[in-house]
């Protein structure tokens, strides 16, 4: 995905590393300048609100249980597909 605009940190590169950054498993430098694209960017601030929104709730209804490989391959596809159809 790509909002069109030019930024230091391209769209496609901060969507595949946000839930990443939501688990605070990234490097302070990568934290930096997603914080700065998305400051920036609002087509990638709205995508970080639903992925925030739906890790929270995934943490809420499932608690420490751990999510069977498959099933996050899925919800990843999933989600894949809702960002291609947001670009077309």
């Amino acid at each position: 995905m790509s909002c069109g605009d030019h930024h230091d940190t391209d769209c496609s590169e901060v969507l595949d590393r946000v839930y990443t950054f939501l688990d605070g498993e990234l490097d302070e430098n990568w934290c930096g300048d997603i914080r700065q694209h998305l400051d920036e960017c609002d087509p990638c601030l709205r995508e970080y609100g639903l992925d925030k929104v739906v890790k929270q709730l995934v943490a809420k209804h499932c608690g420490e249980d751990p999510v069977p490989e498959d099933l996050r391959a899925k919800i990843r596809l999933r989600i894949d597909q809702v960002r291609a159809e947001l670009v077309e």
